[in-house]
């Protein structure tokens, strides 16, 4: 096997260095018709896997996130572990690309599970808590990150999508993640073998909506773009840089869609 476990997680078995404490983020957010009375503070992403004996704690902390209203948490399935006996059942090439883009963008080429972005600026430990807490309380320091008011509204069978003009020079694309807001899983081989494990927001599909040049935009989607298994909310998010070189969380929402 060439992996190696520590108390930093289970890295990828692949040539990437050794843990470091800065990475680059996913995605942003979605509100209903209504905003919100506060904006997120936080767009916390966690890189998981069913075939991962690290990982469950962190799932569990992951669904815990999920239950704090100023927090969007993300589940993103991946698929490198695969080989190991157990093929992840919810697991997306695209996030371990995703992932692996974040690491390239930090320069640490450092890729690993369970492995938590807060809001595309900083990478924990998925199974640390208060690494996480505290990662959340350092992202917010900086004037860039979720600065941008995003909005949603469910529309007939449309999203209808939002983001305010603002002149600080900043950009980025809108995303929408199709999310599955609790799927349970029973894990038959691999190193989670006889486990029953309830993954949550679990990220189905994403879809790119457009560009965001800070000018006011607003776009409609179609529901039947981003239905899926198990599919009952959406997330919304703006986000610097692009899929390759993803940047800074601006702004996201989180909605559900019955």
């Amino acid at each position: 096997m060439t992996r190696s476990k520590s108390s930093t997680g289970t890295k990828e078995p692949s040539a990437f260095a050794p843990l470091l404490s800065g990475i680059l983020g996913i995605c942003v957010a979605v509100t209903l018709a209504k905003p919100a009375s506060a904006d997120p503070r936080a767009v916390v992403e966690l890189f998981t896997s069913q075939g991962c004996s690290s990982c469950p704690p962190a799932d569990k902390i992951l669904g815990d996130l999920a239950q704090d209203p100023s927090l969007i948490a993300l589940s993103l399935p991946i698929d490198y572990w695969d080989y190991l006996g157990w093929k992840d059942t919810l697991a997306d090439s695209r996030f371990s690309a995703r992932q692996k883009a974040y690491s390239h963008m930090r320069g640490d080429r450092d890729v690993y599970t369970p492995q938590v972005v807060v809001n595309g600026s900083l990478h924990v430990l998925g199974s640390d808590k208060t690494a996480i807490e505290k990662a959340v309380q350092v992202t917010r320091g900086s004037v860039s990150v979720m600065n941008v008011p995003v909005t949603v509204a469910k529309a007939g069978r449309e999203l209808k999508v939002s983001v305010p003009e603002r002149n600080n020079g900043e950009h980025g694309e809108v995303w929408i993640c199709a999310v599955a807001r609790a799927v349970p899983i029973t894990i038959n081989r691999g190193e989670n073998r006889g486990k029953q494990i309830t993954y949550h927001n679990v990220v189905r599909n994403v879809l790119k909506v457009g560009d965001w040049t800070g000018k006011a935009g607003a776009w409609s989607v179609p529901l039947e773009n981003i239905s899926g298994d198990g599919v009952d909310a959406a997330v919304v998010y703006v986000q610097n840089g692009n899929r390759d070189n993803p940047g800074p969380m601006l702004g996201a929402a989180f909605t559900p869609l019955n």
